[in-house]
């Protein structure tokens, strides 16, 4: 079975217009934290799911079958969101649509920065992004569509 086909660049971008928040709480942090850990018991992922607003880490969970390495993979999505203001995903897909890679032209140290699929920006209507919600343990485009499945859930609720 083969691996799901990254989404278009155009379709990662309006995700990012759709999933903006009215507000983010530490409340809110919570809320969404649980509904990805559920999300992910009930499909037996092994993953470490990771929430911060600004500096500020509101929400950690490791699974069963997540690793050490998951949180190291956290670390190294949320820079690129922090950096780029966009999805870790999307950062590596422009740069593949320019026909490289991130790691070769990005002038980034690829021990510290990652463009792979799990991270995405939290953004605040008037207000942009504050922070990040990052999946990592199932391959890049299945952590990705996990976070936005979440968020478009707790948008919905």
């Amino acid at each position: 079975m083969s691996a799901p086909a990254a989404p278009e660049i155009a379709e990662l971008e309006e995700q990012e217009r759709q999933l903006t928040l009215p507000r983010f709480t530490h409340d809110d942090a919570w809320t969404l934290g649980t509904l990805l850990v559920e999300l992910a018991r009930e499909r037996d992922a092994p993953v470490a799911v990771d929430i911060r607003r600004g500096g500020q880490q509101l929400f950690h969970a490791a699974l069963p079958g997540s690793t050490p390495d998951n949180d190291a993979w956290i670390d190294r999505k949320r820079r690129v969101v922090e950096r780029y203001g966009c999805s870790s995903l999307l950062v590596g897909s422009r740069f593949r649509a320019k026909g490289t890679t991130f790691e070769d032209s990005s002038r980034l140290d690829p021990d510290t920065y990652a463009a792979h699929g799990g991270a995405f920006p939290l953004t605040v209507k008037d207000t942009g992004v504050i922070g990040t919600v990052v999946v990592s343990g199932l391959p890049q485009i299945e952590d990705h569509r996990l976070v936005v499945e979440a968020l478009e859930e707790f948008l919905n609720a």
